[in-house]
């Protein structure tokens, strides 16, 4: 049974890893037919490729087709206004006089690109050239925001009924069922390998965010596997406010010890507090700024080598069709290898996350520890 089972999973990842493959395919296709009608050759931008499946935008691909979304903005000049993205027909039509940059219409009104980034909705006069005298604030549900919010309130969902079964007595009096099953684990393992070894006896006081940062990191990894969904966990602004809610806690959870560790180091020569000093303070500001970075460059670098395996098909199909063919069954089981370890990254890198915090969280109050063992030997 346990055979059939295993033989399951895997025809089911394949099965979807492939499902991944295709829709990456028409979406690179897709873009191989832009590149074909302005300049009359079908050459593949890889780069470009890359850039609009990992950063952020106003619609959703699936199957090649598009699924707009609402675009909010206010103007002083204009005030508020809302329609969908479908109106800027891919930025080549203004809407209400406004118009959505992209690398094209860039190039084609004479931006310059370091300062005028696709995605990016400006105002246009009647000539279709920018209005600087109108001021935008875009609102827009974007759709990293967009995908955040399903995945946050499938999360909220999730956690809400598996408490009403502990409330009814479910998990308590009797053995979990269901998803408390599946969650149960997780949790305990959250508490025991993370929280008390790091925050001894202040555990409970801590162990509520650890788990929501846990799960909703890890609920946004999985959401990004989803074929033509968001990486939104790829996002350094996502990554960055995880960062600062991190740093507040730990900042927070400080006490003089702390700060008298950093601003004067016990048994170190003078000579070297000159040196040391100015390194530990850095150091307060450097531990979320690697919380930051290591999130964002891990869920990014997945989906970036997924897309260039999945290119290579398109390549040596520009150079030759038939060493198009041939590369592919290469291409796909390369894929389908790197997509089985973004599954491992996701729960991987939410693991480290919360692992880091509750380290940093602990340092913050770990000369109260001392004081505490010290009172107890005497």
């Amino acid at each position: 049974m346990g055979m059939v089972v295993h033989r399951f999973k895997s025809f089911a990842v394949a099965v979807f890893s492939l499902f991944f493959v295709l829709i990456s395919t028409s979406a690179i296709a897709d873009g191989g037919e832009g590149d074909k009608k302005d300049g009359g050759k079908d050459k593949l931008n890889v780069g470009e490729v890359i850039f609009d499946h990992v950063l952020d935008g106003h619609e959703f691909h699936f199957f090649g087709a598009s699924i707009p979304l609402p675009i909010v903005l206010y103007s002083p000049q204009k005030g508020f206004t809302s329609f969908m993205s479908s109106a800027f027909h891919h930025g080549e039509h203004a809407h209400e006089g406004y118009v959505i940059l992209t690398k094209h219409n860039i190039e084609k009104m004479g931006l310059d690109p370091k300062t005028f980034k696709p995605e990016t909705i400006v105002a246009v006069d009647a000539a279709g050239n920018i209005d600087p005298s109108v001021k935008v604030y875009d609102f827009s549900l974007t759709r990293n925001v967009v995908q955040m919010i399903i995945a946050l309130t499938l999360f909220v969902v999730i956690m809400l009924r598996i408490a009403k079964r502990y409330k009814t007595g479910v998990g308590v009096t009797s053995a979990p069922k269901g998803s408390q099953s599946l969650l149960e684990p997780v949790i305990t393992f959250v508490r025991d390998e993370v929280a008390k070894p790091n925050l001894g006896h202040k555990y409970e006081k801590y162990l509520p965010y650890l788990l929501t940062v846990f799960f909703f990191i890890l609920i946004n990894n999985i959401f990004g596997l989803i074929p033509g969904s968001a990486n939104v966990t790829g996002n350094i602004a996502f990554t960055a406010v995880l960062g600062l809610i991190s740093f507040l806690v730990i900042m927070f959870s400080t006490n003089k010890h702390y700060w008298g560790h950093i601003f004067n180091p016990p048994g170190v020569p003078l000579g070297v507090k000159f040196i040391l000093v100015p390194v530990e303070f850095l150091s307060v500001f450097i531990k979320p700024f690697a919380l930051i970075i290591r999130l964002f460059a891990n869920m990014v670098a997945g989906h970036i080598i997924i897309i260039c395996l999945i290119s290579l098909i398109f390549i040596f199909g520009q150079l030759n069709p038939i060493a198009g063919w041939g590369a592919s069954p290469l291409s796909i089981g390369f894929t389908v290898f790197i997509y089985l370890i973004e599954v491992l990254v996701a729960f991987l890198q939410a693991f480290i996350f919360t692992m880091l915090t509750a380290v940093f969280i602990g340092q913050a109050f770990e000369g109260e520890h001392h004081d505490e063992a010290h009172v107890a030997h005497h």
